[in-house]
């Protein structure tokens, strides 16, 4: 395997293209940032025209499900361009039957597929200690074994169904999801009490109710830095796929409910590009208490 096609060069497809290209891989970036892409070239990717039919692999690491079936087999879609055998592996947060149903798509057009979700946050994406949760026949885990040696810290593996991979996505996604609304929760209702953010995360990070969003999203409020590592739409988008599922398997979700609303809220407060510890904001602006700045 020598050429690969990373689609989606935010913060963490850029970090897995990077990952790639230190390991010695052509690598070709796609994304409708073209800045993202100029960065890449700059960081070593191709810079030549991508010929599909070379490639041997395409990372899909984009926003939603919409993005994702569009790049595989839309209008100018991948599958009718890229040689039989090729891996698609999608790293995208999409819902098991979702992933299914781009597997067998992909088995009639004769390409491999990777069902791939990933988790670790942009720092671990650049230093290629991602850790997968992945599922697809043994021939497309073999294909992809390079990749994700390169790129991984962790490979959790979930079996030949495709989807697998994706309903343990959902779970985690679930509890991160929580955490980060109740972390922004349990800091501003400290602030409500006198209690100041650094003296919050100085005692709550070495007491039972941390959590590792905790630790690392209040020291973004603490900075009063929203730059996005992972921006607050991500959330409704991410925790709406985990309560169709729970929908589906007839399973109460409330606490999941509930805190898709606060991402809701921040999202329809203008929030939506910041990073994700900016839900603080909205229990902040209900209580009439003043976050930190700078």
């Amino acid at each position: 395997m020598k050429k690969i096609l990373v689609v989606g060069l935010g913060s963490m497809g850029y970090g897995i293209a990077e990952s790639l290209i230190r390991s010695g891989y052509t690598v070709y970036g796609q994304d409708k940032n073209l800045v993202q892409q100029k960065k890449l070239m700059e960081a070593g990717g191709a810079k030549e025209n991508i010929s599909f039919n070379d490639l041997d692999a395409v990372i899909i690491v984009v926003l939603n499900e919409k993005q994702t079936r569009e790049i595989i087999f839309g209008k100018d879609g991948i599958a009718n361009k890229l040689r039989g055998g090729t891996l698609i592996m999608v790293c995208t947060t999409v819902s098991p039957n979702f992933a299914k149903e781009m597997s067998l798509r992909s088995e009639d057009s004769g390409l491999l597929y990777l069902d791939a979700p990933i988790s670790g946050g942009a720092l671990k994406s650049s230093e290629g200690n991602l850790s997968y949760m992945i599922s697809g026949s043994k021939k497309a885990c073999e294909v992809a074994k390079p990749i994700l040696d390169a790129t991984a810290e962790t490979v959790f593996e979930f079996g030949e169904t495709p989807g697998s991979g994706s309903a343990m996505k959902a779970v985690n996604q679930m509890l991160a999801g929580v955490h980060i609304a109740a972390m922004a929760e349990a800091l501003t209702f400290g602030i409500s009490q006198g209690i100041e953010p650094k003296r919050f995360l100085e005692v709550i990070s070495k007491c039972a109710g941390s959590s590792w969003m905790l630790e690392n999203r209040a020291p973004h409020i603490i900075d009063d830095d929203y730059t996005p590592r992972s921006s607050i739409n991500i959330w409704p988008k991410d925790l709406g796929i985990v309560l169709d599922i729970a929908k589906d398997a007839n399973f109460s979700a409330p606490i999941t409910a509930a805190a898709l609303q606060q991402f809701v809220a921040a999202s329809g407060s203008g929030l939506g590009q910041e990073d994700d510890a900016a839900v603080a904001k909205v229990y902040a602006r209900n209580a009439g208490i003043k976050l930190p700045k700078k």
